[in-house]
């Protein structure tokens, strides 16, 4: 079709073409919303994908380092609670610790020496876990003891770094386990478990230090398992006792505790503990070592192996029985716990080390003690979340019980012990305790003493 002019001609073809436009221009908007509505959605998955990324890498490191879920920690396989964190992790680093620091004031009475105030930074302790599968555990703590390895000169001697605890789990079956390492002897309460928010006090038991000398640990290996729902063991076979370190005190010098220990003479120490159902709360066991502490002859006193002038240290065979008993019922909780130590040949034993008639190695040690505690914060304040637990143990310790025949007692060995104080929790691994220690000897006199301490687990 032929237009009359250029003019009319345009009009036309823009008319024609206008729908066309008006289409391309509405459509235009809607085309650019849908690829921004496809862009942002693309966007959204990706972060969604990222957010999911980080969220799973932070589910592994909270499994890796065994990031607490609970306020509260709980022991297993004979170790403390803050010990046993590895135990609760699939896989990987667990990281634990405690510690505890105490200022002590001598109040009255005079001891064999010296006797000053002291205020101590006990014990820092790290536990460094891991878990490689479900099968096999390692569990470790590394104790640093007084706050410093270099000597101070206050009369106490230097502080110490030591590895307390080196051991390697190999899970079988509930009924049977393997350990193997540097182990802690399952023997009282304290030894295995003396993480200070769980035991009352200051200081350890005197009997659990004395008698049992905790902390003690020897290398070894073993079994361990529960029978049914409520009969816990522990067997092990260990390194013993260097015995020419043995004194009128007791043998807790005379641990090895895995430094180049001697292994000529090595030692049984087997552990039971039972929870009867018919009783809530309650729990008893006991515990037995035997193991050779002269560790060969002719070695040099330099390792323990003969006397001073190179003669042979007499065969001497150690025994520890220990029975124990532990009642908890919601605030009340109490203990009981008896130990008694035998040295075969004593008599023999202390003529070849040369000990004094009047401070001989005793044929045999005795110690016992009764505990109980109540939580009284409920009762004052209404609600459990924190506890003020009031406490009292007695005790008495002999490492002087009997002496061999031609040698006279020590009896400043032989003593009573009055504890009384009380354990604040404002958390239930954090403790602030005061006590306060009555020690009354057979024969002279040590002093009192009244303590403050704080600790923690983690």
């Amino acid at each position: 079709m032929s237009c009359p002019s250029i003019l009319s001609c345009t009009l036309r073809r823009l008319v024609v073409r206008l729908p066309i436009l008006i289409g391309v221009a509405c459509a235009a908007p809607a085309l650019a919303e849908s690829e921004g509505a496809i862009a942002r959605d693309d966007r959204i998955q990706q972060l969604e994908k990222q957010v999911q990324i980080l969220a799973d890498e932070l589910s592994r490191v909270r499994t890796q380092v065994a990031v607490p879920e609970d306020k509260e920690l709980a022991g297993s396989y004979g170790f403390g609670p803050a010990a046993s964190k590895i135990y609760g992790i699939d896989r990987g680093l667990s990281i634990g610790g405690y510690g505890e620091y105490n200022y002590t004031n001598i109040v009255s009475g005079e001891g064999p020496g010296p006797e000053l105030d002291r205020a101590d930074a006990l014990r820092t302790v790290l536990y460094f876990g891991y878990k490689f599968n479900e099968s096999i555990v390692f569990n470790s703590e590394i104790e640093f003891e007084h706050g410093t390895t270099s000597d101070v000169k206050n009369g106490e001697g230097s502080g110490s770094a030591s590895v307390e605890l080196a051991s390697l789990d190999f899970f079988y079956k509930p009924e049977l386990n393997f350990r193997a390492g540097l182990m802690l002897a399952p023997v009282g309460f304290v030894n295995e478990i003396h993480e200070p928010p769980f035991f009352y006090g200051v200081r350890r038991p005197e009997v659990e230090t004395r008698i049992i000398p905790s902390t003690w640990r020897n290398m070894g290996a073993g079994i361990f398992g529960q029978l049914g729902e409520n009969f816990e063991y522990r067997a092990y076979v260990m390194t013993g006792f260097n015995g020419a370190r043995f004194s009128d005190s007791g043998f807790r010098s005379a641990r090895q505790k895995g430094n180049h220990a001697l292994a000529e003479d090595l030692a049984i120490v087997v552990r039971g503990d039972y929870s009867p159902e018919s009783i809530p709360g309650l729990e008893f066991g006991g515990s037995f070592y035997v193991g050779e502490v002269d560790q060969d002859t002719g070695l040099g006193l330099a390792t323990g192996g003969a006397t001073a002038d190179g003669k042979s240290i007499a065969d001497a065979r150690l025994y520890i029985t220990e029975g124990h008993l532990q009642y908890r019922d919601g605030p009340l909780s109490a203990r009981l716990l008896a130990a008694y130590t035998h040295l075969d040949e004593a008599s023999d034993f202390n003529a070849s080390l040369g000990r004094s008639s009047t401070a001989p190695i005793a044929e045999d040690m005795l110690g016992a003690y009764a505990e109980v505690a109540y939580d009284v914060w409920p009762r004052l304040f209404g609600n459990e979340d924190k506890s003020l637990e009031p406490f009292a143990r007695f005790e008495y310790v002999d490492t002087q019980f009997n002496v061999p025949s031609g040698f006279t007692a020590n009896r400043n060995r032989a003593y009573w012990v009055y504890t009384s104080g009380v354990n604040y929790y404002p958390h239930p691994n954090v403790v602030i305790k005061l006590e306060y220690r009555n020690l009354t000897a057979r024969s002279g006199t040590r002093p009192d003493e009244l303590a403050l301490g704080v600790g923690f687990a983690f």
